[in-house]
């Protein structure tokens, strides 16, 4: 089958591939609460003919949907979940909340799934038509954002069953993903200490909020003392009341940290929990924590990430009408990069000698829209970001790449990717997605000196083994949920 006819066939079914993405993007809804929108998933892909699995690994909004039999098995990884506090109105050229203190769609996952959707009916659709052996594997991935689905999955081991996974991202360039990111562990500390009179009997006072303080001035002092790539953030979620005459007897706050391996993410924390545990005996207040969500290192993969961009060559950048440069130059002009920022990555991803290709790269890169799709060159570049993608790259070979769905420079996690995720402009950018996903697996279906390669390279590069950042017996957790102390809680 020409590549022609999976291109021809997913803007033949786009409707379907739009729809789900603006009915997910009006859902909105947060990390491992994505009921409604894994529901429309399953319904589709049954509909569609894909033998669906709910639940898997213990996730409640977390499901596949197969179809095909035998080898090579290719998955395609998809995300849904929203962030919270970023309602806003589709297709507005200004801030326009919907419903104050809403979530929105400001990463795009609502186009990610959309995408890989198209992807998995494509390749559906070709194993069909040409009866070649193999499977397709639609994943269901939820809670990217704060919930880490894909790692809970990964500790059950259900990557290593796939001989490759492909995912892309909604973004503001036409690129492919190389080099690594951060892992990252995120956990909730919750002080307790005794109420009492603060001015009439102070002495019986234990400040559990004292404690999150000195948590947080301890954690100032270790800066100095952990890796300049290392990264700590925290963000205190209940400071004990709004009464100052009360000793506050219960504060809670979050914690992040980042390390460029797991393993050293894993004894960064350990340094931070100590420092927890010092600061509950300063105050005599006692403390316990739990685990929200955890993620490893990217994996990289450069033979996959060279069949991704050679694909999208193939396949071309989208073209804009007017009315689409006119909005995404409205949007552009609500943020305040200049294209010296905005650039900056790209730059680094083309060889510094080129001059002249990085000249022309800068002069479209002052467009509304970055039309056009930036050279590929394998990197082992590391991000300081952090995604559960990694989790899935240490079982089998991985690799992802990004549209054009914003408009170009536009922030992350902001109201303006919400607005322009129900546009012809993301639209545009998930079936592109949906295209080259479907191209680059066609590839690995017909020639499997291309997946001995990815293996043999993945073989190498996570020879060290996968350590989940989320601990045994550790189960799915929002901020939200019941709090249930981590099973080496401090307090024992």
């Amino acid at each position: 089958m020409e590549k022609q006819s999976l291109f021809d066939y997913i803007e033949q079914h786009q409707k379907i591939f739009t729809h789900v993405s603006d009915r997910i993007w009006e859902l909105a809804e947060l990390s491992l609460q994505e009921f409604e929108s894994a529901a429309l998933y399953e319904k589709v892909l049954k509909e569609e003919g894909f033998t669906v699995e709910s639940g898997l690994c213990n996730v409640k909004t977390a499901f596949s949907g197969s179809y095909g039999s035998g080898r090579p098995i290719i998955g395609i990884l998809a995300e849904f979940d929203a962030l919270s506090g970023l309602s806003q109105k589709g297709g507005a050229e200004s801030r326009e909340v919907l419903k104050e203190g809403a979530s929105g769609h400001g990463c795009g996952h609502n186009l990610l799934g959309a995408g890989s959707l198209a992807a998995a009916f494509a390749i559906k659709h070709y194993l069909q038509e040409t009866k070649t052996p193999g499977t397709v594997i639609f994943y269901g991935c939820p809670g990217e954002e704060g919930g880490s689905g894909k790692t809970f999955m990964a500790r059950e081991g259900l990557w290593k069953n796939l001989d490759a996974a492909l995912t892309w991202h909604p973004g503001s360039a036409n690129a492919i993903v190389s080099g690594t990111c951060n892992s990252s562990i995120e956990v909730e500390f919750r002080y307790h200490g005794i109420a009492s009179h603060a001015a009439g009997d102070p002495q019986a006072g234990r400040s559990a909020l004292d404690g999150v303080e000195l948590l947080n001035v301890g954690v100032q002092f270790l800066r100095e003392h952990m890796k300049d790539s290392d990264r700590i953030h925290y963000s205190i979620t209940d400071a004990g009341g709004i009464s100052p005459n009360v000793v506050q007897s219960d504060a809670r706050v979050l914690y992040m940290v980042r390390s460029t391996q797991v393993r050293q993410c894993i004894e960064l924390l350990k340094r931070v929990i100590q420092i927890a545990k010092g600061a509950a005996m300063m105050t005599e207040t006692t403390v316990d924590y739990r685990y929200i969500d955890g993620t490893a290192n990217t994996v990289a993969n450069h033979t996959l990430e060279e069949i991704l961009y050679k694909n999208f060559e193939l396949l071309g950048v989208d073209s804009y009408s007017e009315e689409e440069w006119a909005f995404a130059s409205a949007l552009k002009q609500t943020f305040p990069n200049q294209p010296e920022e905005i650039l900056a990555g790209i730059k680094e991803m083309v060889d510094a000698k080129d001059y002249k290709q990085v000249s022309e790269l800068s002069d479209h890169g002052k467009k509304a829209l970055f039309d056009f799709l930036v050279p590929y060159k394998a990197s082992d570049k590391q991000s300081m970001g952090s995604t559960d993608v990694g989790d899935v790259s240490w079982l089998t070979p991985t690799a992802q790449f990004e549209t054009v769905c914003f408009a170009g420079g536009s922030p992350g996690h902001s109201w303006q990717n919400v607005s322009c995720g129900k546009t012809s402009i993301a639209h545009k950018g998930l079936l592109t997605a949906g295209k080259v996903l479907a191209a680059a697996a066609v590839d690995l279906f017909e020639n499997p000196d291309l997946l001995v390669k990815a293996k043999e390279e993945f073989k190498e590069n996570a020879k060290d083994g996968y350590l989940c950042p989320i601990p045994d017996g550790v189960p799915p957790t929002t901020v939200d949920d019941p709090f249930v102390p981590a099973p080496e809680s401090l307090n024992q």
